[in-house]
């Protein structure tokens, strides 16, 4: 019986994508960080995107930037020495703002603007 409640125990219910796992795993696919701590990288670094998006989009329209010049703008931002998220996570958190402003990237894949 303590075997079952063991293994039921783990109720996170946010499915982490591959793309963000890659950042923190190793040529065998290994975890290179506990799975707590790739969980809350995770829910930071998806948090700062979703939070950028309003943002972006804001300025983008009322005052015009182009669209890479504000991903460019976000991710010098994201690299500053104060920087919550390392260089990768980085990187990612912009793909993934891109991804969800629907805006051309580098790292998406043309038609399928995915990081999932």
């Amino acid at each position: 019986m303590k075997w079952y409640k063991a293994r039921m125990s783990d109720d996170y219910q946010i499915e982490i994508p591959p793309s963000f796992t890659a950042l923190h795993s190793d040529a065998r696919k290994r975890l290179t960080i506990p799975l707590r701590e790739l969980r809350d990288r995770y829910e930071v670094c998806e948090d700062l995107a979703q939070h950028l998006t309003e943002h972006c989009r804001n300025i983008h329209v009322e005052i015009g930037v182009d669209e890479q010049e504000l991903l460019a703008r976000c991710l010098q931002g994201l690299l500053s020495p104060d920087g919550v998220v390392g260089e990768a996570e980085a990187h990612w958190v912009v793909t993934r703002l891109a991804e969800l402003l629907g805006w051309p990237h580098p790292a998406l894949p043309a038609g399928d603007a995915s990081v999932s």
